[in-house]
């Protein structure tokens, strides 16, 4: 009777990973990567429906608030929490990007190249690239795995 309750509905479960987005099920992951060594510090994973700036709250990683953060637009918010954080501007249809604006996000993304540098060297695992076709509970740790690899070979 206990077996039957665990596996009641999985399709609720399932859902949870539903990506509007990207239209399919799909598991977030989250890569803190230090820009001096360009190893990983932290990792976190979850359902793909979840905001990026929800994961980062929710794996509650502590900043030093002396460390400068540069991160991507989908972490709207964080400058709230942390002070020296480095956001890139997004424009609307009523306020278009000034050039100054359009060259301080130009030289966010050329700070931010080295973290995407160490997503793509992941990505050769094919992990996170094609379609992660084994059990939901064991992707953190394979991920795991393959972060530790990527320090090692650094070091």
């Amino acid at each position: 009777m206990l077996q039957k309750a665990r596996f009641r509905d999985p399709k609720k479960r399932q859902r949870n990973y539903y990506s509007g987005k990207k239209k399919r099920h799909t598991i977030k992951t989250q890569v803190i990567v230090n820009k001096a060594i360009g190893n990983i510090i932290c990792t976190n994973f979850a359902n793909g429906r979840k905001h990026d700036f929800k994961i980062f709250k929710e794996s509650k990683v502590r900043i030093n608030p002396n460390n400068k953060i540069v991160v991507d637009s989908g972490y709207q918010g964080l400058q709230k929490i942390h002070m020296n954080t480095m956001l890139p501007k997004k424009h609307s249809k009523k306020r278009p990007l000034t050039k100054d604006d359009r060259k301080h996000n130009h030289l966010l993304a050329s700070t931010r190249a080295l973290n995407e540098n160490v997503i793509g060297l992941i990505k050769r695992f094919k992990i996170v690239a094609d379609k992660y076709r084994n059990r939901r509970k064991r992707f953190g740790l394979r991920f795991n795995l393959i972060a530790g690899l990527h320090n090692f070979e650094l070091n």
